[in-house]
């Protein structure tokens, strides 16, 4: 009777013992479970704190044109402005002058599919980052990015007349924007191969042909200045080509185009009409 009355109680300590273990083990996983659902919080709370910071980072600030021109060279720059021509695609990148009512910037070389270069009309407001940059003079952007803003209001410049500026410090502080210069006079650019002057040569020195670029010279007030027909601005079917081809020597012409800058003043011209009759008395 003692030894079935000592098994029961045998086998209600082992069954309270076993007892004891389960709970034991239910709430070791209880606590796992809630240590990696609040591990797991955590993780995602931080990975979203870092991609906002990098949303963050990303979203450069647009520049006005005064502070795009204070930055540094080669500093990473983001401007937006208005397309006001296309000078050229090749290869997936595509040169643009654009402009803003500061400003005008000339885009050289941007990322830019062919399908995208179809977007890029005249008055077309885009994004562009990229690294401000300088060559010969010339201030640009380069290995640039953009993106067409939507729903903009289209903006194209009006030439500004910057004749009397020529041959001042100031005329620079227009460099890429859309000017015009009137009741210029055409001179001289150089001989043909009979030693006789030319109003206009293929190349800066002549050894271009038909659809090269064109130089020319014109003056005011008795100093001669340089100009260009860009021939992938303006090539040879565009009616700028033709005009500069058939300009006379003594000519006087009204002018508008780009303010390029090349170790000196050097404008992308793409119009070209005989001077009004009031800037001709002039010159």
């Amino acid at each position: 009777m003692k030894k079935t009355i000592s098994m029961v109680l045998v086998l209600s300590a082992a069954c309270a013992l076993s007892g004891c273990a389960g709970g034991s083990s239910t709430s070791t996983t209880a606590a796992e479970t809630t240590a990696a659902e609040t591990s797991a919080e955590e993780t995602t709370t931080a990975a979203e704190t870092e991609e906002t910071a990098d949303t963050a980072e990303t979203e450069a600030e647009v520049l006005s044109y005064s502070d795009y021109m204070a930055a540094e060279l080669d500093s990473e720059v983001t401007i937006q402005a208005y397309v006001q021509a296309k000078q050229s695609w090749w290869e997936d990148q595509a040169t643009v002058y654009a402009q803003d009512q500061d400003g005008g910037y000339f885009i050289y070389n941007m990322a830019c599919t062919e399908d995208e270069y179809e977007l890029l009309q005249p008055g077309t407001k885009i994004q562009v980052n990229g690294y401000k940059s300088e060559w010969s003079g010339e201030v640009e952007i380069v290995d640039g990015t953009f993106e067409v803003l939507e729903g903009e209001e289209p903006y194209i410049a009006e030439a500004m007349d910057v004749t009397d500026l020529l041959g001042t410090e100031d005329l620079i502080d227009y460099q890429n924007q859309f000017v015009a210069f009137t009741g210029m006079t055409v001179e001289a650019a150089g001989q043909d191969e009979s030693g006789n002057d030319v109003a206009f040569l293929y190349n800066w020195d002549g050894s271009g042909t038909e659809g090269d670029d064109l130089y020319f010279n014109a003056s005011y007030n008795g100093e001669t200045y340089t100009f260009t027909i860009e021939s992938y601005l303006c090539d040879n079917t565009t009616d700028v080509y033709a005009a500069v081809k058939n300009l006379q020597i003594g000519d006087v012409i009204d002018m508008q185009g780009f303010l390029y800058w090349y170790e000196g003043v050097n404008p992308h011209i793409t119009s070209v009409t005989p001077a009004e009759a009031s800037d001709a008395a002039e010159s």
